[in-house]
This record gives C-alpha cells, structure tokens and sequence, in this order.
C-alpha cells in the first residue's frame, strides 16, 4: 500500500485531471500566509460526487491521505499537504445546482465561488452575504466557517448553511440537514461539518439559506482622533441596537495603506467605515442614529453615499487591506492575526495590542469586523530575516493568549488549520480531546487533511 500506487489507480480512471506537473504541484502547495511551501503527492481534479467518492475509496485502501483545495486563499494551511499525499481540487465542480427564489435557498457545488453565486441569483432578487472578502470557494467557506464584513447582521457559514452532502474517508456519501428552516431530528451533523477543515470529510454539495436584496443600502466612513473613540462608538452602537450591515474598524496605519494602495485620501486617523441595509426610510433613520452616536463621541461627520459604485469601491478596497498592508513595506511577507473577544473587552484588547506592536518595532497595521468583536493585525516581516518573523510570530501568540484570558477565541474566522493547533487544548480543554474521539470514529486511519484541528496519536 502507498501514496504511488493510489495516484496510479485514480489515474486509470480520471485520466489526465490526475496531474503531477510540477506548476500543479507547486500551486498546491503555496498558500497566503507565511507557511513554508508544502506540495502534495499529486493532484486530482473530480467533476461530481461519485468521483469524490472513489477518490476517498481509493485513499483509504491505500492509506494515502486526502487534502481539499478550494481557491487557495485560507490564511493559516488549511489545505497544505504536511504529510504528503493527494490534493482534490473541487474547482471543476463548479455548478449552481437548484435556485428556489419561494424557499430563499440554493443548492450549489463546493466550488461554486461566492461572486459566481451572486452574479447568478442578480435576477432573483436575492443574494448571499457571507463575505470574507476573498472570492473565497463556497465548499472551502463552509470548512472553515467563514464569516467576514457582514457578519455582524447576516452571521457566519454555520447560521447559513442549511444541508450539506459529504464524502466520508471510507468514501461514504451522506446528506445532513434538510431544507426546512428548523428540525430537531438528531445530532446536527450539518454544524459538526461546517468547520471542520475538511479533517472528517469532504463537502461536495451545500445547501445555502438566502436573503432579499435590501430596498435600500448606504455606506459611510467618519474618522476619530483616537481608536477609543472609534471602538466605543461601535459598543454603543451595537448595544442601542441599530441594525449594522457592515462596522469595519482602521487604524492609522491602516489608513495611511489605503492612501498609498488604493488613492484613498484618508485622514492619518482611526477610521470607522460602515453600510446599512433596509428600506429607503429605515437606513435614513439609522444613519441618523449612527450619527448622533459619532457626534457624542467626538467622530468627525460621516461621508455616506448610496451610488453603488461608491460603495462597490470601499468595500473593494476593504477587501484588498491585506495587499494595502504589504504595500507599507514591498518585498514583506505577511503574518495574519485573528483574534475575538467579547464587544465589552474590545478596546482594552485593541489598546494593548497596538503597545505591544509598537513596542516589537513591526509594522502591523490594525483593521476588523469589531461589530462582533474581531479583528486583525497583518505583520509585515521580511521574508530573509528569520529574526524578525519570530517577533511576528511571539506577538500573535501574546494576542492569542491575550483573546483566551478575555474571554474570547484564538480566531474569530481564519480557523485553526495548523497555525492555531497549539492553542486548540487551552481554549477547549476536554473538549478538545471529544474531538479527537469523533475524528478517530469518522476518520480511522487519519487520512483527512491529517495535521490540522486534532492531534491523533
């Protein structure tokens, strides 16, 4: 049994979509972060569930393991390959499967992206929100329960997801979840998939709950003196209850990148930027509100438009900030944190964590989704100072260990994936190892995405 005789046998099937060119191998194995390149064994590109299905089949008489690839943008090597062996890439399974516009659902591949879902349903007078920024694949976001700008109002992955048909390592297909809006039949089998980073199986079908596109939508941005100011006009907003689409926090620094990147023309300041949904009169009401609390708080007054081409090009440029931070230093590669704590310890946590990056002499510049109490640091590192990447690294651990005695988690959204395993016994205890006991019953032999989320001895 081995890894060569697996890709030999899939081969004789899947023909030429098994490749192990050294481009596919090497894309495979890249990654966003600061991870060391780890190719796989080999790549396979499958086009239905029955391919998915005999892939794992084979994996597991062979005892090779099994690593899925969405679009490649996870931030902490979710899908690197640390112990060898296949990567699936479900990008060919690509397909809007049903669209029920009554039921405000959808069917879909995993590697149905969130722009392609969107740009399909234009007619329908629906969307879907999550929105981690990246054109991230819908598979891969549900593996890693995404979240991202508009979660604060819409939730995350797990509050939309509805079903979901899964490969397990045996090569099994199961459904979980139903299209009903509520059940309580059993364990919840859709939950326990939905951030599991492909270690007990992997997706090949979702089924998405939608939503109406709002009548109306206005965003705005306003600018503070300090980030207490911005933090804490964002507690109260939220505590008043002023249904937020969107709350998204930046630093100076963080300005001063979208100025060099993007054109911006942002003061060197904290900034808020924010987006209302609803009615025409309901996001006047609420901006009003908004405002007043930005008044008290000493905020300067809020730009806002509804052109949505203004709205198009702030949430663009949010959803570059990671390549705005780079720009800061050219050359730099990037250590991305996460942390999220509950909205009352937002500033303290915030306050501390700008000390102890200025204290490291790195540039981090801080940005977040803080309507639900997450937010980021990207710390920027040269790539041949091994030095300075050990700060980066020493300084993330701090605002893990930071998160963890507020309260909070060691990642609102990126996931654990290998670069927050250290941290999986300390903010879960016995749990963690309830964990493992599940991976071992669906996973045996230890072949899904092994290395990431549990350690199986």
């Amino acid at each position: 049994m081995s890894i060569e005789t697996a890709i030999a046998d899939l081969r004789k099937v899947l023909g030429d979509r098994v490749s192990t060119s050294k481009s596919d191998l090497d894309l495979h194995g890249a990654n966003e972060a600061h991870f060391a390149p780890c190719p796989p064994d080999a790549v396979v590109y499958p086009a239905n569930t029955d391919e998915v299905s005999l892939i794992a089949r084979t994996c597991y008489a062979h005892d090779c393991p099994i690593v899925p690839w969405g679009t490649g943008t996870s931030l902490e090597g979710h899908a690197l390959a640390i112990h060898g062996g296949i990567s699936v890439d479900m990008s060919r399974m690509d397909k809007v499967l049903r669209v029920s516009a009554e039921d405000m659902d959808a069917s879909v591949q995993p590697g149905v992206t969130r722009e392609a879902l969107n740009t399909e349903l234009r007619a329908t007078g629906l969307f879907f929100p999550i929105d981690p920024g990246a054109n991230a694949s819908l598979g891969g976001m549900a593996s890693t329960r995404a979240s991202g700008t508009t979660a604060v109002r819409y939730g995350t992955m797990r509050d939309n997801v509805l079903g979901l048909e899964v490969v397990l390592a045996d090569g099994r297909v199961i459904r979980t979840g139903t299209r009903a809006r509520k059940s309580s039949a059993g364990y919840d089998l859709t939950a326990l998939f939905v951030g599991s980073e492909g270690t007990l199986g992997l997706i090949t079908e979702l089924t998405l709950r939608l939503q109406g596109q709002p009548e109306a939508m206005s965003s705005a941005i306003c600018a503070f003196d300090d980030f207490e100011s911005a933090i804490n006009t964002v507690i109260m907003t939220i505590q008043m209850g002023i249904p937020m689409a969107r709350i998204e926090f930046v630093d100076d620094e963080m300005a001063a990148a979208f100025n060099a990147y993007a054109g911006a023309d942002f003061p060197l300041k904290p900034h808020l930027l924010l987006e209302f949904h609803g009615s025409a009169a309901s996001v006047a009401e609420q901006a009003e509100r908004f405002g007043e609390i930005v008044a008290d708080m000493g905020g300067s007054d809020f730009k806002w438009s509804t052109r949505p081409e203004d709205r198009t090009n702030l949430w663009k440029m949010r959803h570059n900030a990671a390549y705005a931070a780079a720009s800061l230093r050219p050359g730099a590669r990037i250590v991305v944190t996460d942390m999220c704590v509950p909205i009352s310890r937002l500033a303290d946590a915030v306050r501390e964590t700008r000390a102890d990056i200025a204290a490291s002499g790195l540039m981090g510049p801080i940005l977040g989704h803080v309507g639900d109490g997450n937010f980021h640091s990207t710390l920027l590192v040269d790539p041949a100072n091994p030095e300075e990447k050990q700060i980066a690294l020493d300084l993330a651990h701090r605002m893990a260990q930071r998160a963890l005695a507020m309260g909070g988690t060691v990642t609102g959204e990126h996931g654990i994936g290998m670069g927050k395993l250290g941290y999986m016994e300390e903010e879960h205890g016995q749990a963690w190892q309830v964990m493992g006991d599940i991976k071992r019953t669906l996973d045996p032999k230890n072949l899904m995405n092994p290395g990431k989320m549990v350690r199986i001895n």
